[in-house]
């Protein structure tokens, strides 16, 4: 059963309810099925008991608000739990606290895209490349699937009745993806072909130091569609942690002073600010264990720093 729903609450909260440089030159088919990156959430999945620490620490290390907690069943079968939205300028959050053991595949999606026509964008998706782990079901008000890409990459998609209305984000946050050699080719295209994105950048030299590893070198391919911004990071899986944790990167005007707002707000600071790849970049932990990156741009020409100590 679902409990504690209004129309207006329920909107807001189930808006979340997851190669070689020859791609760079390669336009994709597909227009894409995207929205916007307003509308596109990370996924949150915390203990119960942690849920309203977490919030707070979030929101007090990135501004913004959340919406209304509720209690609710966002599962095809039985369960329940606490679901709302935190909403800062450098992305969205979905927060879930379940009550009940959490239903497979459910808390191992990243990512929740709102896509325009739900059953296309789900034959798309398996036409080009990605399994469907739930065939879409209903929720109060729209749908949601959760599919699959090579490489294991799991994202829920979902539509609404009644399409949401969000103002963009000042920065736009990156969707990180750790992929092995083996899928890289099969995961960058299948993307490509389903969002209508385009490759931004392919290095095959990036510096070991974005991955915890200043030894060595590795490759990072950026990409960009209408779901926003995304990372794939390919690596042979020795990473040091919280490496491969992280799902999304946020990007701030101030890394210092970002950080000094986490801390304050009893996030842990797991990997000290470095410079490389054209930006300034940090890991944190928030209360309930959610690692996110953050990241701020720094002009063309800076030096790459020394590996996080």
């Amino acid at each position: 059963m679902v409990r504690n729903w209004s129309a207006m609450t329920v909107s807001a909260i189930l808006i979340a309810s997851l190669v070689g440089p020859v791609y760079a030159q390669t336009a994709p088919a597909s227009p894409g099925f995207a929205v916007g990156p307003q509308y596109d959430t990370s996924h949150v999945y915390v203990a119960s008991a942690d849920v309203d620490r977490f919030a707070a620490s979030f929101l007090a290390t990135f501004g913004g608000q959340s919406t209304k907690q509720v209690v609710a069943t966002v599962t095809p079968t039985p369960s329940s739990t606490t679901s709302q939205l935190l909403q800062t300028p450098v992305g969205t959050v979905s927060l879930f606290g379940f009550k009940t053991p959490i239903p497979y595949p459910f808390g191992a999606e990243r990512t929740g895209y709102l896509v325009t026509d739900m059953d296309a964008a789900v034959d798309a998706a398996r036409a080009d490349g990605a399994d469907v782990l739930v065939a879409p079901f209903p929720d109060p008000i729209g749908r949601d699937a959760v599919i699959q890409w090579p490489g294991g990459v799991n994202m829920q998609l979902y539509v609404h009745f009644t399409k949401p209305s969000y103002a963009p984000f000042q920065t736009v946050p990156e969707n990180r993806i750790y992929v092995s050699p083996d899928r890289v080719a099969a995961y960058v295209r299948g993307f490509l072909a389903f969002s209508g994105g385009k490759v931004v950048s392919d290095d095959s030299d990036a510096p070991g130091v974005e991955i915890g590893r200043p030894d060595t070198s590795f490759r990072r391919i950026r990409i960009e569609s209408g779901f926003g911004k995304m990372v794939v990071l390919v690596s042979d899986g020795h990473l040091p942690f919280p490496y491969g944790r992280e799902t999304t990167g946020y990007e701030v005007a101030d890394v210092a002073d970002t950080l000094k707002k986490a801390s304050a707000a009893g996030a842990a600071i797991l990997v000290q600010p470095y410079t490389s790849g054209g930006r300034v970049a940090a890991m944190v932990e928030f209360p309930g264990g959610y690692v996110a990156e953050i990241h701020a741009l720094v002009a063309p020409g800076k030096a790459a720093g020394s590996p996080p100590g």
